[in-house]
């Protein structure tokens, strides 16, 4: 007589490839996750990721107007903000970088390149189509327009001269420098004067009046846009370097909570998804909502 047969679901939580799985991925996560990151408060007189480039003040702390184009801006300050500590914190790390990390400091860098182009894109194609429909206006984009030609060459080749490098030990922080410096001036600009441009919206002879149906759409069409804008352009990457790049601590704590995503869901953003690239977030600027040292700066200021 055979011996009875003992039922195991295929794929069950008995499977010997998941369960020889778990340990693994429960390390990964231990060893490569943000969360277990170590993280300084950044020293007094040291660099940080508030220059060269000056962060914005937003509208809506500035001004304390709640109208839909204020708190339009205002979203837009506080994302463009988490762009500009990304520039500023490759821009201030690039020359201290050791050549055991150059490979991930180029994963980070690139991320940002792939915030900020997806970011002008998603706003050239969606954005500024749907502002211009509900205002009845094409024009109010027209120097928004000039000023992203300003700056967009230059950081194309921003990107050409990471991808171009034959290995990443010949990487040169000295020259990814000199690429930034020759769009600086224009980057800066711009990425003040949109946050200008688009809270003065609400002076338009054809803004939305308080509580019409015509500013409730409007509401909605920033809100939908604020809400994928960055999530589309790539979770593994771009998700965790926006996240990491926020300080809820400026303006009085004013926007710890922002944006309004669930705790546990923006936690795993951070940690779980962010442990897929995991060695890039170390040059990160901020770490849980909280400005940290730049890894990659000497231990005593220069």
């Amino acid at each position: 007589m055979d011996p009875p047969v003992r039922y195991q679901p295929r794929g069950g939580i008995l499977s010997k490839p998941l369960y020889l799985a778990i340990p693994i991925l429960i390390a990964l996560f231990f060893t490569r996750s943000p969360y277990f990151m170590a993280t300084t408060a950044p020293s007094e007189g040291k660099p940080w990721a508030d220059t060269p480039i000056r962060l914005i003040t937003t509208p809506q702390y500035e001004t304390k107007r709640t109208d839909i184009f204020t708190t339009g801006a205002t979203h837009m300050a506080l994302l463009h903000n988490s762009i500009l500590r990304g520039y500023n914190s490759i821009y201030q790390q690039a020359p201290h970088v050791q050549p055991d990390d150059k490979h991930h400091f180029i994963g980070y860098c690139l991320t940002w390149f792939k915030f900020v182009k997806t970011h002008h894109d998603d706003e050239e194609e969606t954005l500024f189509t749907k502002v211009a429909a509900v205002l009845d206006d094409a024009s109010v984009w027209q120097e928004t327009h000039k000023e992203h030609e300003a700056f967009l060459s230059g950081l194309v080749d921003f990107q050409t001269y990471l991808t171009s490098l034959k290995s990443p030990v010949d990487f040169s922080g000295t020259e990814l420098q000199r690429i930034m410096s020759t769009f600086q001036e224009p980057f800066d600009a711009h990425f003040h004067s949109e946050i200008s441009t688009i809270a003065n919206l609400a002076n338009h002879p054809n803004a939305p009046k308080p509580g019409s149906p015509e500013e409730v759409a409007a509401a909605a069409t920033f809100k939908s846009w604020g809400k994928s804008t960055v999530t589309k352009a790539g979770t593994l990457d771009v998700v965790p370097f926006f996240l990491l790049n926020l300080d809820g601590t400026t303006e009085d704590g004013m926007w710890a909570n922002w944006p309004p995503i669930p705790a546990p869901i923006k936690w795993g953003l951070v940690n779980i998804a962010g442990s897929y690239n995991w060695g890039w977030w170390k040059f990160s600027s901020c770490a849980n909502g909280v400005p940290k040292e730049l890894y990659a700066l000497p231990s005593t200021a220069s």
